[in-house]
């Protein structure tokens, strides 16, 4: 299919676009707002060839948002503040489904990747269709996700303390779709539930997600641009390689994640004392106090002004 000077070929029946025909650098706001239409289609959109140095990635990158380095991990090679890279000889660190930064108050709403190095064999990277993977939940369920809420922190940075409280069905702000907003690597309990149905509830969900027919598989070349929509996509990179992939991203700046509706029922916690039959509410317990400090100090600073 050709869109003007682009040729877009789809890649998948659930997401993904290949994009030929047109060169990133130097790229105006009439190309950008013309590829963030087709990101809003595709979800994730893939431009080979395009070998962008990290000043002109970051041009391209500032179209779409104000960018942001990475809260935890340190670049490698690069100390440009706006790029986050990754530098493996020997498996990825990226290996459980994820949405970037979903610890963070205001997640990223979009990822910008350039395949700078990469094996000649594994390494690929999925993508998932959040959108499809809530409409395809039985009424009931979907009923259910949409009244609940989810913590998430950044234990897989070595970073627990970083944590906060998302809607576990989130509405895309420019679509208004909704799609399932919880993923294996960040998402740690859903508030709203006993520890114990919460542990059943993720595993059905974080399972879910990955279903085949939600999915996109890409296979690299060196210098492809990647751009995907955070808000609705979960990705995954094959830890199956055994030579040098590297990466630069650039990350746009987050939003506040709109619920699909306000939590029906109160956070899940045990009262009493914090002893072994309650160490699985710890974490949580701590969240909604931070939650109500954070409450009363806004208070305050309002009364204030």
């Amino acid at each position: 299919m050709a869109d003007g000077q682009l040729k877009v070929q789809r890649l998948s029946g659930s997401l993904g676009a290949e994009v030929r025909g047109v060169s990133l650098n130097g790229a105006g706001p009439d190309l950008a707002r013309q590829i963030e239409s087709l990101l809003l289609e595709h979800l994730v959109l893939f431009f080979p060839d395009q070998h962008l140095k990290v000043g002109e990635h970051v041009a391209f990158g500032r179209h779409f948002g104000r960018l942001e380095g990475h809260p935890n991990l340190d670049n490698p090679y690069s100390d440009h503040p706006e790029i986050f890279e990754l530098a493996a000889i020997s498996g990825g660190i990226a290996d459980e489904w994820h949405s970037d930064l979903s610890f963070q108050e205001q997640p990223s709403v979009m990822a910008i990747l350039n395949m700078v190095e990469c094996p000649d064999a594994g390494g690929d990277t999925l993508w998932a269709n959040m959108y499809k993977a809530y409409d395809e939940l039985s009424a009931p369920l979907r009923d259910l996700c949409d009244g609940l809420t989810a913590l998430h922190d950044a234990t897989p940075h070595g970073k627990p303390e970083m944590m906060t409280i998302h809607p576990v069905v989130r509405i895309h702000p420019v679509t208004k779709r909704r799609s399932l907003f919880v993923n294996e690597h960040f998402t740690r309990r859903i508030v709203e539930l006993s520890h114990e149905e919460s542990a059943h509830l993720l595993a059905y969900l974080t399972r879910w997600v990955t279903s085949p027919g939600f999915t996109v598989r890409y296979r690299w070349s060196r210098g492809t641009i990647a751009m995907w929509d955070n808000r609705c996509t979960q990705h995954f990179v094959l830890n199956d390689f055994s030579s040098e992939r590297i990466i630069q991203r650039v990350t746009v700046v987050g939003d506040q994640p709109q619920a699909a509706c306000p939590p029906r029922w109160e956070p899940f916690v045990r009262s009493g004392h914090a002893g072994a039959t309650s160490r699985y509410d710890r974490q949580l317990k701590k969240m909604l106090k931070q939650r109500v400090a954070g409450s009363s100090e806004n208070v305050k600073q309002t009364a204030v002004s």
